[in-house]
């Protein structure tokens, strides 16, 4: 359980501590530096969880990577690296150490969609869920709300929720 709450990370990126151009998205421009984020993960069967990330972004040329440091309410940590390779004026493709192929990101004004698939168990055996997630950046544009919901075939197995702030 504690990989699904991984894929929110991405989810939670950006920063305006480097001057924006005309071209930067939301993406880039909340994800570049350092953002930090709280969350926590609830799924069906009850098992609840509680995080906070510190992210860290970089922009070079049509690539932001963000590196996502976790830290859980029970003293475990984890670090998870998105890649996201801008494909056109507002979309991207994504990839992550735990994800399945590759997620696209449609970015629309103050919105971010993106599905993606994770395995959560890494060995032999797989255990595949895939994430919706949905970041809103706030008017204040310091803040993004991002909800995901966590899919096991045909049914909703899991919520996550994290608050990014600049």
């Amino acid at each position: 359980m504690k990989h699904i709450l991984f894929s929110l990370s991405v989810l939670t990126l950006l920063s305006a501590a480097l001057p924006v151009s005309a071209k930067d998205t939301m993406m880039e421009t909340f994800f570049r530096g350092r953002t930090t984020a709280t969350g926590s993960f609830s799924a069906v069967n009850g098992v609840k969880r509680q995080f906070d990330v510190i992210l860290t972004g970089r922009v070079r040329g049509d690539v932001l990577t963000v590196r996502e440091d976790f830290v859980y309410s029970d003293g475990e940590r984890d670090r998870k690296t998105w890649r996201f390779v801008r494909t056109g004026p507002s979309t991207y493709s994504g990839t992550r150490e735990d994800v399945v192929g590759t997620t696209t990101v449609r970015v629309d004004g103050n919105t971010a969609r993106f599905n993606y698939l994770v395995d959560l168990d890494p060995g032999p055996g797989r255990n595949i869920v895939r994430f919706f997630d949905k970041m809103v950046l706030a008017n204040d544009g310091r803040t993004i709300s991002n909800t995901a919901t966590v899919w096991k075939y045909v049914f909703p197995v899991a919520r996550v929720k994290v608050d990014f702030k600049r």
